[in-house]
């Protein structure tokens, strides 16, 4: 696959809007590491992280923690999604040293390491007694390693996508959801649900901006209902059957029976309306299910948890992982390699557990985590559900057809970073009546054609 410059990588992602960022100087993490971390060497780290709320607890835990066992301070800065993924583009594209660090996921991994920009975690953490790299699981691990069989990223969290919904809702107004439900079925449960003066929304779905926002589930719509944003010679296919039907059943469903605001909700912001009662469905990560779940959560036990909907396939969950990548320029490697053995380490689910419960530790990363008896019971609501859509995920497969190069939820070439942000925005546009949804699929077709065009042989 053909590669892409520094500066025209780091152009792909500028578009998007750069929020404030909350640069927070605090005190590693523990022995709850792996081996090498338990030595003290002092010094310090600057990670550039994405604001979920795994991420907000890691902060919570480095002081008392990582920094106490090894003696190095970690500087945060911390980023919504999309603001994250532009800095940290620039970042290793640059190859500037600013961070140590980063979050970065399975997208730009391939790309990334292809390039040079990241750290080989082969020689040293990977190989750690302690780390265990066998115990991660597979299709993360996979997706986590380069074209040379290398590892160049660890997951800090991994995650499909599922359904949630409101059992108490669903029982009030008799409906059952199917064990493995259809777009066509959820539609018609938001549609009850909607008309049913209860004063929720029928359903929470990404409108916001961004190719990590609104074009991640819209893409899985797009492979199930037979579509795909190229076919397998680079002829771009947003204005073909499957796509045009799957991005006008997505507009409709969100405008008749979706959140408020759909134009600019994205994970966080349904993320709260479902907290808040104010949805009662919503498709999206599986790595909610614990914020769903938490001992302070207004709807923790009232939540079901099903299969991402289909259509013509028979699953349709993406596949996804927030990753820590060292950026080869760093100067501080040794130490940037001990947090990553801590933060991504077999212990440090025994350290969150401790601290704020075992429906809160980070999913999707290690085989023993869902071994665990401790975890099994704490995340009993929705534990098998994510490893189950973690196991069926099919980044090669996602789709009715073949395609050039895999994802899921996204296309795995540098250039989807534009395409997508760019396509997101129109899209988002017709939610908000702006323009059509025709008008939409016509200009982003001639779009992905010109990023087609560049990779037919």
């Amino acid at each position: 696959m053909p590669t892409m410059t520094r500066s025209h990588l780091a152009k792909a992602l500028t578009g998007v809007a750069v929020a404030a960022t909350a640069a927070l100087a605090l005190a590693g993490c523990s022995g709850a590491g792996a081996g090498s971390a338990g030595s003290k060497s002092g010094g310090t780290l600057n990670v550039l992280m994405v604001n979920n709320p795994q991420m907000i607890d890691l902060q919570k835990l480095t002081a008392d923690n990582f920094t106490k066992e090894t003696g190095i301070k970690v500087n945060y800065t911390v980023l919504p999604e999309d603001s994250l993924r532009a800095k940290a583009s620039q970042e290793f594209s640059s190859q500037a040293g600013q961070y140590d660090v980063a979050t970065i996921s399975n997208y730009e991994v391939p790309f990334y390491s292809k390039n040079g920009w990241l750290l080989s975690l082969d020689d040293n953490v990977a190989k750690s007694a302690d780390f265990q790299q066998s115990d991660i699981l597979k299709p993360i691990q996979d997706a986590l390693t380069g074209s040379d069989g290398k590892i160049y990223a660890e997951p800090f969290y991994g995650e499909s996508s599922m359904l949630y919904y409101r059992t108490d809702v669903f029982k009030q107004l008799g409906l059952t959801m199917p064990a493995n439900p259809t777009w066509d079925q959820v539609a018609q449960f938001a549609d009850k649900i909607k008309s049913s003066e209860s004063g929720m929304a029928g359903i929470c779905l990404r409108g916001q901006p961004g190719w990590g926002q609104m074009v991640a589930p819209l893409t899985t719509v797009v492979n199930t209902m037979g579509g795909t944003w190229f076919d397998d010679d680079w002829n771009a296919q947003v204005t073909g059957e499957g796509f045009t039907k799957a991005l006008n059943f997505y507009v409709d469903l969100v405008k008749k029976d979706g959140e408020n605001g759909a134009p600019q909700a994205g994970y966080t912001e349904c993320l709260n309306d479902m907290t808040q009662g104010k949805a009662a469905m919503w498709y999206d990560a599986t790595a909610a299910a614990g914020s769903l779940e938490a001992s302070d959560s207004p709807v923790a036990g009232k939540i079901g948890y099903a299969p991402a909907p289909v259509d013509k396939t028979q699953s349709s969950g993406w596949l996804y992982s927030w990753a820590w990548g060292i950026e080869k320029a760093s100067k501080n490697q040794a130490n940037a390699e001990k947090f990553i053995e801590w933060a991504s380490g077999p212990k440090y689910a025994e350290l969150v557990a401790k601290k704020f419960g075992w429906a809160e530790v980070p999913p999707g990363t290690r085989t023993s985590l869902y071994e665990n008896p401790d975890y099994q019971k704490g995340a009993a609501a929705f534990y098998k559900q994510v490893q189950s859509a973690i196991d069926s995920a099919k980044p090669n497969d996602p789709g009715t057809q073949k395609r050039p190069a895999p994802g899921i939820q996204f296309v795995a070439i540098p250039e989807f970073a534009n395409l997508g942000t760019d396509a997101s925005q129109q899209f988002s546009d017709a939610i908000a009546g702006k323009t059509s949804v025709d008008a939409a699929l016509k200009s982003v077709q001639a779009e992905a054609q010109k990023v087609g065009d560049k990779y037919k042989k």
